[in-house]
């Protein structure tokens, strides 16, 4: 179903940040890499927002590189020692269980928890758009954390971390504040070609090898169907695979997504067996030459293309 934000952006940013623990800026200063903050991003959606909001004023580093399975990683020594060094770290709890406690043992005093600044949803492990999901903030089990796949949320997140960087940098608050309204901006847009791209389709139902599209699905009035749940590689039961060739054709799916970042061999077998065709779903946890596109943007761009093509958009 198409919903609104459940509560104003700013609210949610507002009421996240009052438990950050604030950085003066001459405690930034003290700490800066050439006179720029020195962020630590977790993995690709949160080096994205570090990137956009903090421009010239941040020096970004990832602890997760590109072509790495960012569920499956671990930190090096050096790694794990930069956490203590960074000026600002930004992070999605849920999604990187080594992140988080690294950042947990570091003792760093300026974190963001992404999952913080918008409203979790349970959307379980092998469906996605459920009509009355239940809601959870980021530390409750169960909670979703794919929140960057839909662009609502993702731009509630940019306010968030937009405003954590003004208080954590008040010297460059108003070009922290301009990038971040230069963000939003064009997520807004990218909400409005999702939104009217996917609202008459032949069927709302597509098929995943991860189920990562929850929020994706539910923002848009579709549903997700994961073969084998959050995890991209996991072998899916045979009951499984049963249920999912009913679903495909009561709903006439036309299409099983597998990522770029995972085997698309589970995705190629179910295909064959169904009859069904195979494309990629990106769920843009990482950026690499075999990504179609050059950031989170074009990507977006790209997964509405190819759902626009799967579900047979009108």
């Amino acid at each position: 179903m198409n919903v609104s934000r459940l509560i104003p952006a700013t609210a949610v940013a507002g009421a996240a940040l009052l438990g950050l623990t604030a950085c003066s800026a001459s405690d930034a200063a003290d700490h800066r890499n050439g006179g720029r903050l020195n962020v630590v991003a977790s993995f690709y959606p949160m080096q994205f927002l570090a990137e956009q909001i903090g421009g010239k004023h941040v020096s970004v580093t990832t602890l997760t590189k590109p072509g790495v399975e960012p569920h499956d990683l671990e930190l090096s020594p050096r790694q794990i020692g930069g956490l203590t060094d960074a000026d600002y770290i930004l992070y999605l709890k849920g999604i990187q269980p080594a992140v988080d406690d690294a950042i947990k043992l570091s003792g760093a005093k300026h974190t963001v928890d992404a999952s913080t600044l918008t409203q979790l949803e349970d959307h379980g492990t092998e469906t996605g758009a459920d009509e009355h999901g239940h809601e959870h903030h980021g530390d409750e089990a169960g909670a979703d954390p794919h929140i960057w796949l839909d662009p609502v949320k993702y731009a509630e997140v940019a306010e968030g971390v937009g405003k954590s960087l003004e208080k954590t940098d008040p010297d460059h608050a108003a070009d922290y504040r301009k990038n971040t309204e230069a963000l939003v901006t064009k997520l807004d847009g990218l909400n409005l070609a999702f939104r009217d791209g996917l609202k008459n389709t032949t069927t709302k139902t597509f098929i995943t090898t991860h189920s990562a599209f929850g929020y994706l699905a539910e923002r848009y009035g579709l549903t997700q169907e994961g073969i084998a749940g959050v995890d991209p590689e996991a072998e899916p039961s045979p009951a499984r695979i049963k249920e999912i060739h009913t679903i495909a054709e009561k709903s006439g799916a036309t299409t099983v997504f597998f990522e770029t970042l995972a085997s698309d061999r589970t995705a190629k077998t179910l295909a064959q067996d169904t009859g069904l065709k195979t494309a990629v779903l990106d769920p843009l946890e990482g950026i690499t030459d075999q990504s179609k596109g050059a950031d989170y943007i074009e990507v977006m761009q790209s997964n509405l293309a190819a759902l626009q093509k799967a579900l047979g958009a009108k």
